[in-house]
Order: structure tokens, then sequence, then C-alpha cells
């Protein structure tokens, strides 16, 4: 499929500490009203409590396979046809299912009040990692709706 836009990914600065590209996108997405070194410092705060907490693991190897193991396979879209609207399960995009599963996280993260940003998170990606948590319950119910269905897949484009 022919791009007909710039893709931010050749834009996209990675990280200063572990100069990933990866955690450079999700610090942006973490970050509010401009202010990124907030954002940085919230993100790297939730690698100290996780480093603290999982001795023998890496933070970003946490990271990233919190942010796999979220990530969806399938999901569904409405398409109309005739007069009635089907909710018709189709796979997704890889860089969609990353973004998908960075807005889960932070979604989920956020919701836990109370608390600051820095422990939510590190909370949520620990549980992510271990396959449980709010993202993890959004994802289930992504599929869960997609596999209920699976008898209007015939209407995917």
């Amino acid at each position: 499929m022919p791009r007909n836009y710039k893709s931010t990914e050749r834009y996209l600065k990675p990280d200063p500490q572990n100069n990933n590209k990866l955690l450079g996108k999700f610090i942006n997405s973490v970050m509010r009203d401009g202010k990124k070194s907030t954002a940085q410092a919230a993100v790297y705060g939730a690698f100290d409590i996780i480093a603290g907490r999982m001795k023998d693991k890496d933070p970003l190897e946490v990271f990233t396979q919190a942010l796999n193991n979220v990530k969806p396979m399938i999901q569904v879209r409405s398409k109309r046809v005739g007069g009635a609207t089907y909710q018709v399960p189709m796979e997704v995009n890889r860089r969609r299912a990353q973004m998908l599963a960075v807005r889960w996280i932070l979604t989920s993260a956020r919701g836990k009040k109370g608390r600051p940003i820095a422990r939510a998170l590190a909370d949520e990606l620990i549980a992510a990692y271990n396959g449980e948590g709010g993202a993890m319950t959004t994802r289930e119910n992504v599929h869960k709706m997609a596999e209920a269905n699976k008898a209007f897949s015939h209407f995917a484009w």
C-alpha cells in the first residue's frame, strides 16, 4: 500500500537514556501540554520502580514485552451493509496495534487515581508483562468481541 504522507518514524527521536525509538514514542504519548521533561521523569521513574521490583529483568525488556503482550491481533470495525451496521472483525495493522497497546496502557495507568503516574505506569507495565491488568482486559474484550462477530467476517473489505 503506497503511503501518501511522510512517515513520522523517520523523524522520531529516540529517548535520551536508552536510545530506543519505541520508548521515545511512548514518552511522547505520556506527554501532556508539551511538557516532555515531566513525561520523561515519569517514564524513567517507572523504570526505576520496575528495576527495584524485578531485580533479574531489564526495565526496557519488561516494557517491550508488556507492549507485545497487550498488542491486539484483531479488532472490530463498523461496516454498513444495506440498512444495517455490522461489527466486522479485521486484522490489525502492526503500527496501529502498537499504538493501541500504548494507548490502553496509558489509559489504564491514568485511571488509577490517587497515586503518582510513575508508580501507576510501573504497576501497569509489570501487570501487562505478566499478562494481567487493565490493558490486558481491554485486549481480551476486543478479541472476545471479534470472536463473537466472526459470522460477519465475510463483509471485510
